[in-house]
């Protein structure tokens, strides 16, 4: 299990798969995450990348973390308590601290672009 607390300024996105290349793990999944953000940027079920601007709080998010790759969705609730949720993009700068949990899978998965989505998508690693 890694557990790792980001710093305030830290790209949220950035630092997991930063953590990841420091890790022995080929495989990962995020079972708790905490803390806060100011500014957010998520892409929406439509496509489209948003931009949050303000401080929030991180109040929940799952994903996976391969060696080449992550996919995590985030949920995060503004000032007022509002929820916004989507997937994690680049752009999202800690606030006060990001507090991670990721446990390493027994199965072992990689991300590979899918021409019919437009993304990388899970495939699991059968030649181990």
């Amino acid at each position: 299990m890694i557990v790792s607390r980001m710093m305030p300024g830290d790209d949220l996105k950035q630092g997991l798969e930063n953590l990841m290349d420091l890790s022995e793990f080929k495989s990962g999944i995020i079972v708790c995450m905490v803390g806060s953000l100011n500014g957010a940027v998520l892409r929406m079920s439509n496509g489209n990348n948003k931009n949050f601007v303000g401080l929030f709080e991180i109040v929940s998010a799952l994903g996976t973390i391969s060696e080449n790759g992550i996919h995590i969705h985030i949920a995060i609730s503004d000032t007022e308590g509002i929820v916004y949720g989507g997937h994690l993009l680049n752009g999202c700068k800690i606030h006060t601290t990001a507090e991670i949990a990721i446990i390493e899978s027994e199965i072992c998965f990689k991300r590979i672009f899918d021409p019919k989505t437009g993304y990388k998508e899970l495939v699991i690693k059968t030649d181990l």
